[in-house]
């Protein structure tokens, strides 16, 4: 049986992922493809869990350390329970944030060593990467009023704008490091551009 794809879908708060998320399933669908939808942090019963610890902002402060191991805990979980399991069943996976995240918001935001980060990619994921990396990527003043308008936010949510420019830098750097993988799709377009732009990202797979 042929192995599936691996997509993920990476980008600040409030550039759209969830509305293109739907989009991009319906898009393989359309062409036959089957697809399995997940999340990080989260995407079985104790990565929900520990995503529950990582967002509460009601809890005890989490150190850094703490939240970068608690990342790379969820995505091994992840990893061994649903997108290895689906990849060889033949299933395309297609995934809310993965590790450009933790290099993002824990490299940049929370400004780590990247190198701490890059160690337990190695370790937890071994020779796993997405086939593509979809960067929906928006001024931050943009995606951060986009996000407010959904209500409550989360603890990482609460974050002054500086962090969130962290992250968006963090974002972009990963993407001038792995240029054959990671595509910019220019999120504050209107939204019919946006998913045109995301459908021209992934032709080159549906061949």
């Amino acid at each position: 049986m042929k192995c599936g794809k691996f997509i993920t879908l990476e980008g600040g708060e409030g550039v759209g992922k969830s509305t293109n998320l739907a989009f991009i399933k319906t898009h393989l669908e359309q062409h036959s493809i089957p697809v399995v939808v997940t999340r990080e942090p989260g995407g079985t019963y104790l990565a929900e869990k520990i995503r529950n610890l990582l967002l509460d902002n009601e809890s005890e402060k989490l150190t850094e350390t703490a939240e970068l191991l608690l990342m790379f805990a969820a995505r091994s979980q992840h990893i061994k329970h649903v997108i290895e399991p689906a990849l060889a069943a033949g299933n395309w996976v297609l995934c809310d944030r993965f590790t450009d995240a933790s290099y993002a918001y824990q490299g940049g935001g929370r400004s780590m060593k990247a190198s701490a980060i890059e160690w337990l990619e190695h370790f937890v994921q071994g020779a796993l990467r997405p086939d593509l990396t979809l960067l929906l990527d928006a001024p931050v003043d943009v995606g951060i009023e986009r996000a407010r308008q959904r209500g409550q936010f989360d603890r990482f949510e609460m974050e002054q704008n500086t962090f969130f420019e962290r992250v968006r830098r963090a974002y972009l750097l990963q993407m001038e490091l792995n240029p054959e993988r990671i595509k910019l799709i220019k999120a504050n377009q209107p939204l019919g551009d946006v998913q045109r732009s995301i459908a021209d990202a992934l032709r080159v797979f549906l061949k």
